[in-house]
């Protein structure tokens, strides 16, 4: 945390977006690519169950070889510059979600 002259920590409005996907989402390398050359951090959670619009739902099983399990890829930065990358997001517009937070600098 920094402290500017007054003694208070100084903040900056941020954009954080979740995509949903799965994990066969066929641009997933090439959105990672893009967001790790882009924004400020990036984390990929692994779900071990969920569904989508379609109402299939997808889970884990012991036996199963292969996923297709849900995926969040969050990310965050300063609103410019989200507002930049989510206009070439390789992604369905319904599947992207976003809110106004405060970094502490």
């Amino acid at each position: 945390m920094v402290w500017n002259g007054a003694g208070k920590a100084t903040m900056t409005e941020i954009l954080i977006v979740r995509i949903y996907l799965s994990e066969s989402h066929a641009h997933l390398p090439k959105l990672l690519d893009l967001l790790h050359a882009e924004v400020r951090g990036v984390t990929v959670l692994r779900g071990i169950s969920g569904f989508g619009k379609s109402g299939k739902l997808h889970n884990a099983h012991l036996v199963d070889l292969s996923f297709d399990l849900p995926l969040i890829v969050e990310f965050f930065d300063i609103p410019e510059k989200v507002q930049q990358v989510l206009k070439i997001l390789p992604v369905a517009p319904d599947h992207v979600v976003q809110w106004t937070a405060h970094l502490n600098d």
